[in-house]
């Protein structure tokens, strides 16, 4: 039996004496012809008789583990962080607005997989032209399979959308990545 099954059969054994307890103080009360302030007063100690038993039929709290004890030993012990790499001097590429190069310790090149090397065209690029309500991410997600891949969408076409990915406009043509 689980914990959470033992505390279901808890509940439901407190619900049935609470029940039963009731049970008892309406047949009580419609058995007596007890004025009404002496019946209230039987169906007060009937249930505090009740709670009473409910109480005392209680399991008791579980104490807290100690080291003697296996529960302690239950819960793993959290790793330690690994450490940081030392600061690099600064240099052109740490100031703001200067491209940032991933590595292999930046979640940047996580993000999106890595583009592939174009190969030699020998044929024709695929294009595809906006439609009204199309996004970068929706059209990587329909033509190249991959909702994540807009960024290399949006990079190859930085000079037809202009600053801001966002605002693609019905009409422009795409160059699609291979």
């Amino acid at each position: 039996m689980g914990l959470f099954d033992f505390l279901k059969s808890d509940k439901k054994k407190a619900h049935e004496a609470a029940e039963k307890a009731n049970e008892q103080v309406q047949h009580q009360a419609s058995a007596s012809a007890v004025p009404p302030t002496s019946q209230a007063a039987d169906a007060a100690s009937a249930t505090r008789a009740a709670a009473d038993r409910m109480a005392a039929a209680a399991p008791p709290k579980p104490a807290a583990p100690t080291p003697a004890s296996a529960a302690h030993k239950a819960v793993p012990v959290a790793p330690k962080p690994a450490p940081m790499p030392p600061p690099k001097p600064a240099s052109a590429a740490t100031t703001p607005g200067a491209p940032h190069t991933p590595t292999p310790t930046s979640a940047a090149h996580k993000a999106v997989p890595a583009a592939p090397k174009p190969a030699p065209t020998a044929g024709k690029q695929r294009t595809y032209t906006v439609k009204p309500g199309d996004s970068l991410s929706a059209i990587a997600r329909r033509e190249l399979g991959n909702e994540g891949r807009w960024r290399e969408l949006y990079a190859m076409n930085k000079g037809v959308v202009g600053p801001n990915p966002d605002l693609i406009r019905p009409g422009m043509v795409l160059t699609l990545p291979g």
